[in-house]
């Protein structure tokens, strides 16, 4: 077995047709076919329905594909920081992130990166809380910053704060006539707006946890793609939305306070469990450092710290051990 049958088994896989992935390939379908045979010769099990149309893989070839994949990636990945370090180029760190952490901590955090590793390309990437696992695991990311808790053996995380959630509340609603703590058990037979739509699990089913844990039932659920859209169905009346408090990004919208302090969405950093590498430990220090600067979106009344009491006058920043997180997974 090597790197190149990999690569032509992964192109079958995703053409489904030994024509297309011939061409796409540069090389005529006999050798291409054969080469498939060898693979599955020395493995000693079928990947390939070649009596359906399109091909389809076997369980066996859906489960080669995905670590076939994984294999192409880390040695491109390999080439490419060889290069970099042989031709005395940037190092790249590739983090993954979702939207709404640009509204807390990432910005600040990416910032500090770039300040006490100038010869460091950082690289963002706009990837749900799923997405970036399979992006770690393929080596398209090299850490990741997301909400839900992933059951994934071969990443590690680390719970960096818990975010209390608001709710979003159009001006005109009677739910907006105060201001105060409300109790979740307000969206109980109310509209209700959730994101992202896909791909889950997501936040969305987060919050759909939260109410369910609570037997509160929305008299109907609005699933969207992003925050953005959320927030503007709610400033169109359309509905109530449950947010991480840091994300209060509409001035035409009334929010409240969950009351129950336990109604909270994690910041998770994520990154391979196989990894021993720099960053990790610069990233969870430059956090440490961002949290005694006790930066505005770090309040006390919006956010919780493992072991952390913020309103100390010299609070004990937690060590943010490898899988340091607590509670149920998500």
């Amino acid at each position: 077995m090597d790197i190149r049958q990999l690569k032509y088994f992964v192109a079958v896989a995703n053409a489904r047709n030994f024509t297309r992935a011939s061409e796409q390939l540069h090389i005529a379908q006999p050798p291409l076919s054969r080469q498939i045979q060898l693979l599955e010769e020395e493995l000693g099990v079928v990947l390939i329905l070649r009596n359906s149309r399109p091909l389809r893989l076997t369980e066996a070839g859906r489960s080669f594909y995905e670590q076939a994949l994984q294999i192409i990636n880390r040695v491109d990945q390999l080439r490419t920081s060889t290069r970099q370090i042989g031709l005395n180029q940037k190092q790249t760190l590739s983090i993954g992130f979702v939207g709404s952490t640009l509204y807390g901590g990432l910005p600040m955090l990416v910032r500090k990166l770039r300040q006490h590793y100038p010869e460091v390309d950082i690289q963002l990437v706009e990837l749900t809380s799923m997405q970036q696992i399979g992006a770690l695991k393929s080596g398209r990311i090299d850490v990741g910053v997301g909400r839900i808790r992933s059951k994934d053996a071969t990443v590690a995380r680390t719970v960096l704060r818990e975010e209390r959630l608001v709710l979003a509340i159009p001006p005109a609603f009677p739910l907006a006539s105060e201001s105060g703590p409300v109790n979740l058990r307000a969206i109980d037979g109310q509209k209700l707006i959730v994101y992202p739509k896909e791909p889950r699990p997501s936040f969305a089913d987060h919050v759909l946890s939260l109410l369910n844990d609570q037997s509160i039932r929305p008299a109907e659920v609005h699933e969207v793609r992003e925050i953005q859209t959320a927030l503007g169905l709610v400033a169109a009346e359309s509905g109530l939305c449950l947010i991480p408090a840091s994300a209060r990004i509409r001035s035409d919208l009334h929010y409240r306070l969950i009351d129950d302090p336990r109604i909270t969405s994690p910041i998770i950093l994520t990154h391979r469990l196989s990894d021993n590498v720099w960053y990790v430990e610069a990233i969870k220090q430059l956090i440490k450092d961002m949290y005694l600067e006790k930066p505005a979106w770090l309040d006390v009344e919006h956010n919780f710290l493992p072991g952390v009491d913020l309103g100390a006058p010299e609070p004990r920043i937690p060590d943010l051990d490898i899988d340091g997180d607590e509670g149920q997974d998500d």
